[in-house]
């Protein structure tokens, strides 16, 4: 049965943890205590053969052999391969928890899909939860020895009353020489067809939510089957194994007590017990033992996974749901916070001070400036409101020069311009050129054909154009001997036309 302890450390406190030292039950003084006792009497063994049964010269030759021992014990790299191997197994064995075949979601979707109030909707219901259950108990008595010494035979599951003895001649006549778990999710996929067919299962969206749900359900029985089909690489184990014992089999000679009186390197000390030994053997060896106890968790071990438990209460709870409570609803009426603006549940006395904590608001929320750090800074140096600053933003940013073809920056905008506002008229757009600047009667570099508008005149109101090939957008024909009139711009600018796009607009066409 799984040792709990979480109500023990819900708070940390100084020495939290100095309650759970004395238990018993799933610790480690009861996995370790025998391997323990074992190494110390070796120890003592061989630590009093050296002081009182071996002659001098047996005494030098031990001597040696314990500086030797202890010399080259640290090269067996312990904490590197057991470190890891723990971690695998600790890893495993949560996978292998989340495996476990739980009915809850499976009997949410049987109680909102298969309806009906009469017997047969009962029958329904029931049975694919049956099903279920029953494709969880033979998938649990494959891997777990406890839920096998529940149900050893067939008979027993029949017994039991997770099947009917119709279903197990069917069960049993079915020829396969493969674990059969899965065969009770065949005969749910076919009940709920045919619940599908009868109208139970009202619409097909329904039925595939409810086929999807088994087949998480199936798949997590498949998992435990893999599971305990595929272990851990058998040569990992043994590599652990053998590293641990062979470390501390140098161990039993090479920290052995020496005679101060021989001058060895740091053997000025003659103790009867290896303390700090102990210790070692202690941590390294129930590390070991963890990934013993935690490398097959459907055992009968102290911590082991409560697998007949979980049966029991998948099975109780699951006929509980798709059967007394199916359509059963409270009264609808209105919650107690029904009218208040502001819906906050009330406090015991002994949590009445969180109502006194400030909501968290986010790191930064409490963050202080000096009130000069706040002033917004005006860019190019310009000490002009920031809606002057605007109006001008046009003639900053398309500056005259030789490099604004019309494979420029502005060549490139322009066409955006036309398609994002199709109501703008092509001379409207031509005034925004570059060559709004050149003198009259010169040939504009950017590719402006038609005249330019004065900015500082409103425009005259047109009609939205709607398709891409309106007259409206198409310049007029001039003949190559024409003159090209340009309308030069005022003095004084009005505002910016209200087809003009943000200033981050216009950056994004520009690498567009």
């Amino acid at each position: 049965m799984t040792v709990t302890y979480t109500a023990r450390v819900a708070k940390a406190r100084f020495g939290g943890f100095s309650k759970l030292l004395l238990l018993w039950r799933g610790s480690i003084y009861k996995l370790l205590w025998r391997e323990l006792l074992c190494f110390l009497g070796l120890f003592m063994a061989l630590s009093a053969a050296y002081r009182f049964v071996l002659t001098e010269e047996q005494k030098r030759y031990f001597e040696k052999l314990v500086l030797y021992c202890d010399r080259y014990a640290s090269l067996i790299p312990v904490s590197f391969v057991l470190g890891f191997y723990v971690t695998l197994v600790v890893h495993r064995w949560w996978n292998q928890y989340l495996s476990m075949p739980l009915t809850d979601a499976l009997m949410c979707v049987v109680v909102g899909t298969v309806h009906g109030h009469d017997e047969r909707g009962r029958l329904y219901r029931r049975t694919l939860m049956r099903y279920a259950g029953l494709s969880g108990v033979l998938i649990l008595r494959s891997v777990s020895t406890a839920v096998f010494k529940r149900f050893p035979t067939i008979d027993h599951v029949v017994e039991a009353g997770f099947m009917t003895r119709e279903e197990r001649k069917k069960f049993e006549n079915l020829n396969s020489s493969y674990n059969k778990y899965w065969v009770p999710c065949v005969w749910f996929c076919n009940l709920a067809a045919q619940a599908r067919r009868e109208g139970r299962i009202r619409d097909n969206g329904a039925f595939k939510l409810l086929l999807e749900e088994l087949n998480v359900f199936r798949s997590k029985c498949g998992m435990l089957f893999h599971y305990d089909w595929i272990s851990v690489p058998l040569v990992y184990t043994q590599v652990v194994t053998i590293a641990v014992y062979s470390y501390f089999l140098a161990c039993l000679i090479g920290r052995q007590f020496l005679d101060p009186a021989q001058g060895y390197k740091d053997h000025d000390l003659d103790l009867c017990v290896p303390i700090f030994t102990l210790l070692q053997f202690f941590f390294y060896a129930g590390w070991l033992k963890v990934a013993e106890q935690l490398i097959n968790p459907f055992g009968e071990d102290d911590d082991d996974f409560e697998t007949n438990f979980l049966i029991d209460r998948c099975f109780q709870v699951s006929m509980l749901a798709v059967d007394e409570m199916y359509d059963d609803l409270a009264m609808l009426e209105k919650d107690l916070y029904w009218d208040a603006a502001e819906a906050r549940a009330p406090y015991t006395a002994a949590t009445a001070f969180l109502m006194q904590q400030p909501s968290f608001q986010g790191s930064t929320f409490d963050i202080t400036l000096a009130k000069e750090d706040m002033q917004f800074q005006r860019q190019d140096g310009l000490e002009a409101p920031l809606n002057e600053a605007h109006g001008d933003f046009l003639q900053r940013l398309l500056p005259v020069g030789t490099g604004m073809g019309t494979g420029g920056l502005l060549g490139r905008r322009v066409p955006l311009l036309r398609r994002k506002n199709s109501h703008v008229s092509e001379e409207s757009m031509a005034a925004s050129c570059a060559c709004a600047g050149a003198p009259d009667g010169a040939v504009p570099e950017c590719g402006c054909e038609g005249p330019l508008v004065d900015l500082g005149q409103p425009e005259p109101e047109s009609e939205p154009i709607t398709g891409p090939e309106s007259p409206a957008l198409v310049p007029a024909p001039r003949a190559p001997s024409e003159p090209l009139t340009v309308v030069p711009l005022s003095g004084t600018r009005g505002p910016a036309p209200p087809w003009l796009p943000s200033p981050i607009g216009e950056e994004e066409e520009s690498l567009a």
